[in-house]
């Protein structure tokens, strides 16, 4: 019996391992967004599946008996085909996400990156932390404005003139991030709810020098797919749902 996990993030390549550690045959997939993604262990397909319709094809063509969503937060084209693809091939579907951040109250919550824009568009010195696929959305509401975006790979388009870009790669240090923003004069940072550890620290070096926070809140999940938190839920799901009676 197959399982095919719907990848690209940390949960999912920890996943992989665990899969691979008991003997469950699986197959990762990834979108192929990122140019050099950190593989995990055991078979990976790359590229897009061609929408609901090739999902369920592939589901079916290739014995898939259950599928796990674990792509990011804010992946919420995927996570939708997904939940479509599975129902039309009759094939049982998890949604593995990371717990969201929680704040003291003093963040500013945001739908959507437009209305993050806007809201931003009073800071003096922003820290855009919200991934290069969004960047054209604050492009004119922030063109203007001194701007600091960090991408992990660079940029395919050019950027205003007042904007810097920072290429890394997580995970950060507190240290670090408290280092960037007093060295571009941060008062807002712009980020979305991603959840996890591997970009905590800007919000506490946030914390610490006083900056304004921004959060763009996830998109919902979609209706009726069971939702797991952590990696070792989901591999008692997958034991439960496909593996084969000891």
């Amino acid at each position: 019996m197959t399982v095919l996990v719907l990848g690209g993030t940390g949960e999912a390549r920890a996943l992989a391992g665990a899969l691979h550690d008991r003997g469950v045959d699986f197959v990762s997939s990834l979108a192929g967004r990122v140019r050099n993604p950190r593989l995990p262990v055991g078979p990976v397909r790359i590229g897009g599946f061609g929408g609901v319709d090739g999902l369920a094809n592939y589901l079916r063509d290739n014995g898939i008996d259950a599928v796990v969503d674990a792509t990011h937060p804010f992946a919420a084209g995927i996570s939708a085909n997904a939940a479509a693809a599975c129902a039309h091939a009759n094939v049982p579907l998890l949604r593995l996400q990371r717990p969201g951040w929680a704040d003291d109250g003093s963040w500013v919550w945001v739908d959507g990156h437009d209305a993050a824009a806007t809201a931003a568009a009073t800071g003096e010195g922003i820290f855009l932390s919200t991934g290069r696929q969004t960047l054209d959305r604050f492009v004119g509401p922030l063109g203007g404005h001194r701007v600091t975006v960090r991408v992990v790979e660079p940029l395919d388009d050019e950027v205003p003139a007042s904007w810097t870009v920072v290429q890394a790669r997580g995970p950060y240090t507190v240290e670090g991030e408290r280092k960037l923003m007093r060295d571009n004069g941060i008062d807002t940072l712009v980020t979305k709810d991603s959840g996890g550890e591997l970009t905590r620290a800007k919000l506490a070096a946030a914390g610490e020098l006083g900056v304004r926070v921004i959060v763009v809140r996830r998109p919902a999940a979609p209706a009726g797919v069971a939702l797991v938190a952590s990696v070792d839920e989901a591999v008692a799901w997958v034991l439960r749902s496909v593996a084969p009676p000891i």
